[in-house]
């Protein structure tokens, strides 16, 4: 019989309220009261969000404002450095069962956004860590093995993981629309050319990059998915 997942309609939020909205259906799936689950969604304003573990950052982003808004800063359960979310996209699933190592597990779960990007034209492939990874607080700034390349070797997706009890939530930041001056104010440095730019406008973005990985998902993890859009109980629940 094929597992039924949930599938969350994208939903549009602070980044407190998102990252609080995944750790509810992580402890949720541990408890057994939800299914495995993905989902995708954006947030309301520039955040940077840093690992879990991430104790030492610029003490500039505590007071970051651009073009009159403020630039949030919010922690999120799983570790790896800061990812500034601004013209991204968020993928973020939930499941359990998966045998092997941490590295072997990405391996898996990111199969269904390599195969997705390929539908769009994308070819993408795991990066490799380097020994300064330690040393940048910049997620974007290095790729490792949890993280998917274009051919030029331009990063599109960090990716981070939390376990629980057996259960795993992965979530990442899928760079579409990066704007390079918010980037340089808050990192310091330059982006490198986006040629998975042209490729998403080429698209339409985000439509078309969610249900291409959705249908990815479905293949990839021989799943079915249950459209059930996050309730306005459920939401306030994980806010709480």
């Amino acid at each position: 019989m094929t597992e039924l997942w949930r599938y969350i309609s994208p939903v549009e939020a602070s980044g407190h309220e998102q990252m609080a909205i995944d750790s509810w259906l992580l402890n949720q799936h541990v408890k057994g009261l939800q299914p495995p689950s993905l989902r995708f969604y954006t947030w309301a304003q520039p955040t940077i969000s840093l690992g879990y573990h991430q104790k030492q950052f610029p003490a500039h982003w505590n007071n970051l404002h651009y073009k009159g808004q403020r630039v949030d800063l919010v922690h999120r359960p799983t570790g790896g450095r800061a990812v500034l979310h601004q013209g991204d996209l968020t993928y973020s699933l939930v499941t359990s069962g998966l045998k092997g190592s941490r590295r072997e597990v990405y391996q898996q779960l990111c199969q269904f956004l390599i195969e997705g990007w390929r539908e769009l034209g994308v070819e993408l492939s795991f990066g490799g860590a380097r020994q300064s990874y330690a040393k940048n607080p910049n997620c974007f700034g290095t790729a490792t093995a949890a993280d998917l390349v274009t051919g030029s070797g331009h990063k599109l997706i960090g990716s981070a993981q939390v376990y629980r009890e057996g259960c795993v939530l992965q979530h990442g930041s899928i760079q579409l629309r990066p704007d390079r001056e918010l980037f340089h104010l808050v990192f310091g440095e330059k982006m490198l050319p986006p040629d998975l730019t042209v490729n998403c406008l080429a698209v339409n973005c985000l439509d078309a990059v969610i249900n291409s990985l959705v249908q990815a998902a479905s293949k990839a993890f021989e799943i079915k998915f249950e459209p059930q859009p996050l309730t306005a109980i459920e939401f306030s629940k994980a806010v709480s």
